[in-house]
């Protein structure tokens, strides 16, 4: 009776066991995680049907974009197991602007760091805000969201993360709320934006309605996302400031953060040459705010920019030439693996146009939702571009190619073109939260795991579809647009 009832407890435990080591998951390299989106990528060229639009040039956007009812099929083209990995190539090539100003704005940002500029900078910061400490991460969010709400701002912003992880580090949270203050601020700005020419402009000249129309629901569309975003970063942050256990990177080294954590910031001083670097780091972020906003400033010239005041920076700090350029390296040498997932992420979008499906993709959402109610329609039209962002992760090759299918649908189904407009910002920018290619791209750089980006970032998404939904309903309620 005994030696049953050991077996049985030997069972239970050995169930119990087996049933923890499947609960158990554990994400992949960010790199095996991204090539095995390559691999099903190619499946998918086997699998859906290759198809094309025609596209004519649209003078009002000097694009090329689709013409309606013009989708044909065409000759399938499988891209092949070689050609997967040559798509890896050409996606490091078609990535070269943004790995490049990816490796300047950090070389900036390091050269600031290794100088002990950034340091005692953020020193001074915390200082001055004695008592504030709680009003400088949603100051900075909600900065970052003006930013893509207004001139459509976001990639540019990939060089101020490690500047505001080493801020966030400071005030007591840690390296991921940093992260957050400048990847979900600027992302939620870009999304609910109010004047953003690469989404709104783009898409309201294909629909040929007025540019920047219906700015006043938009502006409480943004202040709505921005608070639930702030609210939501702020709620992690204040959890992990008083318990560093709930911290979802707490086991994550961040090398370049190593002297803020130690608590060393009060103990350095902040000498002339580190106030003259603060000026021109100062000058530098006001000149890139500048050149973006006036002169529609492009990344080669932001990373022109960051170059010539990197080395400015160091002459500042009595570095030499060489010292200037073996420092560049050396920040290279942190950021390669960010480099590496940027182009592995554009690989992906290789895939999918070699094998000619993605204007298939939008056939078929079209041809879905062509027969719904208005509502439906509309909600439709914001799921169906949240899944296309994963093919398009361009905001404005979105619009080329959606815009002139969604706007004679939303006249089909009676829905205002500002509504089909709405839904289109909506789905394709806050989409970039979600899908692997743009979050493994922020996690290299952060140099955080994919799986604790995601941790962290599910519910918020969840919350922001659902009130993506909510405003596109009340905006087919309210006739919005009319």
């Amino acid at each position: 009776m005994g030696k049953t009832a050991i077996e049985s407890n030997n069972q239970e435990s050995n169930k119990q066991v087996i049933k923890r080591k499947k609960i158990n998951f554990t994400m992949p390299h960010s790199y095996v995680f991204m090539g095995m989106m390559i691999f099903l990528a190619g499946i998918l060229t086997y699998i859906v049907p290759a198809g094309e639009f025609n596209r004519v040039e649209d003078l009002a956007t000097d694009r090329l974009v689709v013409v309606p009812d013009s989708y044909k099929l065409i000759e399938q083209s499988p891209v092949s197991f070689f050609d997967l990995f040559l798509s890896i190539q050409k996606g490091m090539i078609n990535a070269a602007e943004i790995i490049f100003y990816v490796l300047f704005s950090y070389g900036f940002i390091f050269m600031l760091t290794k100088t002990g500029v950034f340091n005692c900078g953020i020193g001074v910061l915390l200082k001055k805000m004695k008592g504030k400490e709680n009003f400088i991460a949603p100051i900075f969010m909600l900065v970052f969201g003006l930013m893509g709400a207004t001139f459509g701002m976001y990639e540019e912003s990939y060089g101020y993360i490690p500047l505001m992880m080493g801020i966030a580090v400071a005030l007591g949270y840690d390296a991921l709320v940093g992260v957050a203050i400048v990847y979900v601020g600027i992302t939620t700005g870009f999304s609910a934006s109010i004047t953003n020419p690469f989404t709104i402009g783009i898409a309201q000249n294909i629909a040929k309605i007025p540019l920047f129309s219906g700015t006043g629901f938009r502006i409480i569309a943004f202040i709505a996302f921005m608070s639930l975003s702030i609210f939501y970063v702020m709620h992690y942050a204040n959890k992990v400031k008083k318990n560093p256990d709930a911290s979802l990177v707490k086991d994550i080294e961040f090398p370049f953060l190593s002297d803020i954590r130690k608590g060393v910031l009060s103990e350095q001083k902040f000498t002339t040459r580190h106030k003259i670097s603060m000026i021109l780091f100062v000058g530098t972020i006001l000149t890139l705010i500048m050149g973006t906003v006036k002169f529609r400033w492009h990344l080669p010239e932001l990373s022109a920019v960051l170059i010539m005041m990197m080395i400015v920076t160091g002459l500042v700090n009595k570095l030499t030439f060489a010292q200037i350029a073996d420092t560049f390296i050396e920040a290279c040498k942190t950021m390669v693996f960010a480099a590496l997932i940027i182009g592995l992420a554009n690989a992906i979008l290789v895939v999918f146009q070699e094998g000619h499906i993605i204007d298939t993709i939008v056939h078929a959402m079209a041809y879905v939702i062509k027969d719904l109610s208005p509502m439906i329609s509309a909600s439709s039209m914001l799921i169906g571009q949240t899944l296309l962002n994963l093919f398009i992760p361009s905001a404005s090759a979105a619009a080329a190619i959606s815009m002139p299918i969604m706007t004679p649908l939303a006249d089909l189904v009676g829905l205002n073109r500002q509504i089909a407009v709405l839904a289109f910002q909506f789905g394709d920018g806050f989409a970039n939260m979600f899908w692997p290619h743009t979050v493994a791209v922020i996690c290299g750089i952060a140099c955080i795991p994919i799986d604790r980006w995601y941790k962290f970032l599910w519910p918020l998404f969840l919350s922001i579809l659902s009130l993506e939904i909510i405003f596109v309903i009340i905006a087919v309620a309210i006739n919005y647009g009319q």
